[in-house]
């Protein structure tokens, strides 16, 4: 049976990701604002005690800054950011399984060629194949010799693979290199969904976030940029957090795309040279498992 390219799915481990930034969140916001009441409630008890340094204050209030906005805005947009941390996470979840698969298909199918090329005969390249599971071509050839030895065992065409068998032999190979492709490419296909749409869910975060510093100019009757503000910034972070999940699940894709479009070419040269090998040396070979 062919094994299994894909290792464990990347959702569970990336939706406790998301869980875990989620919980660190709350815990870093709420210290920050009960800083700051009781930063607010010392200066209201005590207005002539010296201030801190203006230096001091920027630098403790400055890495807080982003999650006390995060915090203090508005439901939408703080579920628009949840949405795109949760893409992003699982981006990247994606991002390093398949790098690491795909390095390892790619390797892996280099020693098998090398060795397949390097034997004189088909039955010590069987015996050997288990070497390579992560290899799809490896996967190709077994499949391939498994139809072969099924073919002559039935004693199709009195032993000899020609016509029909060889047409048998490369519908088993067509089979097994689909199989092996799909199972390269499971998940990927969420990396083009994720480059796509996560900067479509920023913009909707940042033209909420701007309807919201309307509204907000409509009830103070005022445009100054303290009231206004806080619901620009809103919409800049969900913009930010969309680009910052979009671009390299985009990057990443085309990567991983050309990787199997390379790939598939050299199963696709792999199995003509094989069928190729059939028909010329299937007597000489020996090809009995």
């Amino acid at each position: 049976m062919t094994p299994r390219f894909s290792p464990r799915s990347p959702t569970s481990f990336a939706f406790l990701l998301a869980v875990a930034v989620g919980f660190s969140t709350l815990v870093a916001a709420n210290p920050t604002l009960a800083e700051t009441e009781a930063a607010g409630a010392a200066d209201d008890d005590d207005s002539a005690s010296p201030a801190p340094a203006p230096e001091a204050m920027s630098n403790d209030a400055e890495p807080s800054k982003a999650w006390v906005l995060i915090s203090h805005a508005d439901p939408v947009v703080q579920l628009v950011i949840l949405i795109l941390v949760v893409f992003s996470l699982l981006s990247w979840a994606i991002i390093v399984q398949r790098w690491l698969l795909i390095r390892r298909a790619w390797k892996q199918s280099e020693l098998f060629l090398a060795f397949f090329w390097s034997t004189s005969s088909l039955k010590v390249a069987y015996d050997e194949v288990d070497r390579y599971p992560d290899s799809p071509v490896a996967q190709v050839f077994k499949a391939g010799f498994r139809e072969l030895g099924k073919l002559q065992e039935a004693g199709q065409s009195g032993g000899s693979v020609l016509g029909n068998g060889v047409d048998n032999v490369g519908r088993a190979l067509r089979r097994a290199s689909s199989e092996s492709l799909t199972r390269l490419e499971r998940w990927i296909p969420f990396l083009a969904s994720c480059g796509s749409a996560a900067p479509f869910i920023g913009l909707f975060g940042t033209v909420w976030g701007i309807l919201l510093a309307f509204q907000q100019i409509g009830i103070t009757g005022t445009t100054s940029i303290a009231e206004v503000g806080p619901y620009i910034a809103e919409a800049l972070i969900a913009t930010a957090v969309g680009l910052f999940a979009a671009i390299p699940a985009v990057l990443f894709f085309n990567y991983f795309a050309t990787r199997l479009k390379i790939l598939a070419a050299e199963i696709n040269h792999f199995s003509y040279d094989f069928l190729n090998l059939v028909e010329r040396h299937q007597r000489s070979r020996p090809t009995r498992s």
